[in-house]
């Protein structure tokens, strides 16, 4: 009898022993490591090991890039040469709200989630620091050092505005500067307007000419880009929303003049009488439509501009710094980076793709496909970009970069925004007088910069 349950007893543990042996799939390799556990992700992103290591050499990993709408080619040039010469990648591109809030938005809501289902998206620059301190993006600085990549390569103000609390975790991919673009057909070279009055009456006298409907174009819906414009005026008559100290300083005449000129040009006969519902693509459509002989924009309206397949002005677009108020011009600091999902499935190889997109090869597809200015400034001097951008070479080009002024620096800008964009918005919309609506600013700012 103790033979018997001896003998079972050893047939028993030789069952054990060969299950163990099997090593059956329970899901913790492989894909594991695309988890959420820090200890686990942290290992991952310094021996380069990949989520889906373990798979055969020849399977086509999945990724899938977001960002705002492109009126470009640049994104598809972009995707197409990636794939091309990477076989086991395939990136395919998941198109974002143009507004940039509800872009902003809409990633918040994806990564409270801890969704994977995106992998490598563009942020403005001024999402990195707070999508970073949620944990919402991956620290990029081993990637960096592991492939030798030279930060100092890179424009620093563009670099600074990627990295928080001593660590990296975006890459500039492009950087803006509103610029005043106008139709050379309708205005000489000597008559560019100098200042914003001398541009209302510009604008108000060409309005009609060369089967132009407005004389005016600008950003001017309750998002983003009104933010852009506001700090523009602002600037340009000597004004600030938050000082070097990051105080709250925008109650001055400075900022009130600003404001009062913004209101003026957005309530004026030669903008668009919709002119509050204008983001970049309302606003550039009417532009390369030949709808007005001026725009404020950024640097890609000009390769869009030229673009003969759209733009029936082709040919015809000039650029210069946007006008001077009684400070001088001054231009928002605008630009993207491209970051990494933290709960990405496969972050080695949405590391690629972004060191492709954001090193040499990606930002010369960029500029001559888009006419993003590169944050590499070698690019500058390659013949090939210069010869698609023949404006980087403008004096009003380097001019309008050189006088770009970066908006509220603050870890909680969301917040910093949307109290900007509701006061200029009642401005614009006479609900509040400039001198009210910046006077709400400064009382709500000190209430959420506490």
């Amino acid at each position: 009898m103790k033979a018997k349950y001896w003998l079972l007893s050893l047939m028993l543990l030789v069952v054990v022993a060969l299950a163990a042996c099997s090593g059956g799939d329970d899901g913790t390799s492989g894909e594991g490591d695309g988890g959420t556990d820090e200890g686990t992700e942290e290992t991952d992103g310094d021996t380069g090991e990949s989520a889906g290591e373990g798979e055969s050499s020849d399977e086509v990993v999945e990724l899938v890039y977001a960002r705002g709408q492109d009126s470009t080619k640049a994104s598809e040039m972009l995707i197409q040469e990636f794939n091309d010469t990477h076989p086991n990648i395939n990136v395919t591109f998941r198109e974002m709200p143009s507004d940039t809030g509800q872009q902003h938005d809409a990633y918040v809501t994806m990564l409270n989630a801890e969704s994977s289902e995106i992998d490598v998206m563009d942020l403005d620059v001024v999402w990195p620091a707070e999508f970073a301190q949620a944990g919402y993006v991956l620290e990029l600085d081993r990637f960096l050092q592991r492939d030798g990549i030279e930060t100092s390569d890179y424009n620093q103000g563009a670099l600074s505005a990627a990295q928080f609390n001593g660590k990296t975790w975006a890459m500039p991919k492009f950087i803006d500067a509103g610029m005043l673009f106008y139709r050379t057909d309708l205005v000489g070279e000597g008559e560019v307007p100098q200042t914003w009055d001398d541009l209302m009456s510009s604008a108000s006298s060409l309005q009609g000419e060369g089967g132009t409907e407005f004389g005016y174009l600008m950003q001017a819906k309750q998002y983003e880009g009104l933010v852009c414009n506001a700090v523009e005026f602002i600037a340009s008559y000597g004004g600030t929303i938050l000082d070097e100290n990051g105080d709250v300083a925008v109650n001055s005449p400075e900022t009130i003049k600003g404001i009062s000129k913004l209101v003026e040009v957005a309530t004026s006969d030669f903008v668009p009488g919709n002119i509050n519902t204008f983001t970049e693509v309302e606003s550039h459509t009417a532009f390369i439509e030949g709808q007005s002989p001026y725009i404020r924009n950024w640097p890609y309206q000009w390769n869009l501009a030229n673009d003969e397949e759209q733009s029936e002005i082709a040919g015809n677009v000039g650029v210069a710094p946007l006008p001077e108020g009684d400070a001088g011009s001054a231009a928002a600091l605008g630009g993207w980076m491209s970051a990494i999902n933290k709960y990405s499935e496969h972050k080695e190889e949405a590391w690629e793709f972004v060191k492709f997109m954001t090193g040499p090869e990606g930002q010369k597809i960029s500029a001559i496909h888009g006419g993003l200015a590169p944050t590499l400034p070698a690019l500058f001097e390659d013949e090939e970009i210069l010869e698609a951008n023949p404006f980087f070479t403008q004096e009003g080009f380097q001019n309008a970069l050189e006088g770009a002024v970066s908006r509220p620096v603050a870890p909680n800008y969301p917040e910093v925004s949307e109290v900007i964009q509701i006061n200029v918005s009642k401005a614009i919309a006479g609900e509040l007088t400039p001198e009210e609506a910046v006077a709400a600013m400064e009382e709500e700012l000190k209430a959420v910069m506490q």
